[in-house]
């Protein structure tokens, strides 16, 4: 497996379809999407030429990073490449020295926690979406 950080090697008609079908991502524009890799830290993986899954997390550098849009296209399912691309996105040049990680997920709480995240106090965490 190869992995870069460079998003112009991704496979991006295939990777913006399916971020724009996922239950997190649905509605995200194209150009919003493109616009959002430029503003972060990514990872992708690759078996030959074939993409095989990607993260991505946006970072202050030092104290706070937010994994966005880590996924494993389903062909590539079953064989712990999430697991492969977390420990890339930790380990990415722009992220390694962040002491504090956040993110949220519907289903993946296994695997995230395996790397130490932990469920967040509701009372202290807040969020906000504009319309």
């Amino acid at each position: 497996m190869k992995f870069t950080y460079d998003f112009a090697e991704f496979d991006l008609d295939k990777v913006i379809a399916f971020i724009q079908s996922s239950y997190w991502g649905n509605g995200r524009s194209r150009a919003d999407i493109l616009t959002s890799f430029d503003n972060s830290a990514i990872v992708g993986m690759f078996d030959g030429d074939r993409q095989v899954g990607m993260a991505r997390a946006v970072s202050d550098g030092v104290f706070h990073t937010y994994v966005f849009d880590l996924f494993v296209f389903e062909e590539f399912r079953g064989h712990g490449f999430s697991k492969d691309l977390m420990t890339a996105l930790l380990e990415h040049p722009d992220l390694e020295n962040v002491t504090g990680w956040m993110l949220s997920t519907r289903d993946a709480h296994g695997l995230y926690h395996k790397y130490g995240f932990q469920p967040v106090d509701p009372d202290r965490t807040m969020w906000m979406k504009r319309p």
